[in-house]
């Protein structure tokens, strides 16, 4: 796979999605010399081998099918090893700390930039690219890349890109992030005779694709997280019993177990450490302040003075108005909402924005963490590999 170092060589990820396919056209048709690459990072016992997510037999077919039809190389790489450490470590440690991860975030922080980044200067690529919605921008006044976000505001992905850093962002590549609309991208892979025209996308975790879904994989692999505990309001008064804390997050309603009188309860806050689940009325659940640790700046080297903000604290959540206040740790942020904002969640990322650009971002903390024991998490990343190691496709490792 090795070749020669050329200008305007590009890596590119494709997913067997439409987007990825028309960014390698885009690409092609600016000049670019183009080299997709499917990641193979996790395989799921799916009832359709072919399909179940971004990375199944299907994706990596599909994909091959449009390189094919644009006349690019096409590889299939393996880097289930670093998604088993990173990002399935991060999802099953988080859980067990009552929190509710993001894994895309993760995936994306380190197998889709970090690794791929490094496949590049293995492979001789001069940048990288993907078929994410967002923009990249150099600031000559700041001397920084920016990250800002797409054109079209319904697709916009900066949220999930938010950690990625100078080097990355001076080598990235988002051909759709000028993109109208989903409907253009379509019409352009109809126009291409791309097999991937009108594929669905995809709303999977990748490697959670079976009928059981997140709570069933997460059963499977550390079943300590499904210890039956106390439900509690919020005066410490028990209410009932959960089914392991796994099983709920800020906010949730539904499937409580408890005999309510009528009343909606919600759940407030979970205490790993205690294993119980507090609950009480949806007013609880807005909260003014936040802290934000594992802080990555992007269009600011770091945060000098209070600083006004959009805020987001979900991938689907609005905007909220906001302030940033320096604390000693430059890695953590404390951030005062203009108003109350609901269900503000722990593990979740809250991401920061000037305008268009991308300010910077990090994990929502928790109030009262617990430290779950590493070894225990380990034994639960290696049993996950073992369950989906028959559907592993085999390829060259990272």
């Amino acid at each position: 796979m090795a070749m020669a170092r050329k200008r305007g060589t590009v890596l590119l990820a494709m997913s067997g999605g439409v987007d990825s396919s028309v960014a390698a056209a885009i690409l092609q048709k600016r000049g670019f010399e183009v080299v997709g690459v499917t990641m193979q990072i996790w395989q799921e016992s799916h009832p359709d081998p072919r399909h179940g997510g971004c990375c199944s037999l299907g994706a990596v077919e599909d994909a091959r099918r449009v390189a094919r039809r644009l006349g690019i190389p096409h590889y299939v790489l393996n880097f289930r090893r670093v998604f088993a450490d990173t990002v399935i470590r991060d999802f099953i440690h988080e859980y067990r700390r009552g929190r509710t991860p993001n894994p895309c975030v993760q995936c994306n922080r380190f197998v889709k930039f970090d690794a791929l980044l490094r496949k590049a200067d293995e492979l001789g690529c001069d940048y990288i690219a993907t078929g994410h919605y967002a923009r990249t921008r150099y600031n000559p006044h700041t001397g920084r890349y920016n990250l800002l976000r797409a054109v079209n505001k319904d697709k916009d992905q900066s949220y999930v890109l938010y950690m990625l850093s100078q080097e990355q962002l001076r080598r990235v590549i988002f051909p759709l992030g000028t993109m109208p609309s989903k409907d253009e991208v379509r019409r352009l892979a109809a126009e291409l005779g791309l097999w991937t025209a009108n594929k669905p996308d995809s709303q999977e975790i990748c490697f959670v694709a079976h009928a059981g879904g997140y709570h069933q994989f997460l059963r499977e692999v550390t079943p300590d997280a499904f210890t039956p505990g106390e439900i509690r309001d919020k005066h410490g008064r028990v209410l009932g019993t959960h089914q392991g804390i796994a099983m709920y997050t800020i906010g949730q309603r539904r499937r409580l177990g408890i005999n309510t009188g009528g009343k909606p309860l919600f759940v407030l806050r979970i205490i790993p450490e205690e294993n119980a689940i507090i609950v009480g009325d949806e007013a609880d659940l807005y909260e003014r302040e936040m802290i934000v640790g594992d802080v990555e700046w992007s269009s600011i080297p770091y945060l000098e003075k209070p600083l006004r903000v959009m805020a987001k604290i979900r991938y689907n959540a609005p905007m909220a108005r906001a302030t940033l206040y320096p604390l000693d740790d430059p890695r953590r942020v404390r951030v005062v909402f203009d108003e109350p904002v609901r269900a503000i969640t722990p593990g979740q990322f809250g991401v920061f924005y000037r305008g268009e650009t991308v300010v910077g971002g990090g994990v929502i903390e928790a109030p009262h963490a617990a430290n779950p024991d590493a070894e225990t998490t380990d034994r639960a990343v290696r049993r996950a590999l073992q369950i989906v190691q028959p559907f592993l496709l085999e390829g060259a490792e990272v």
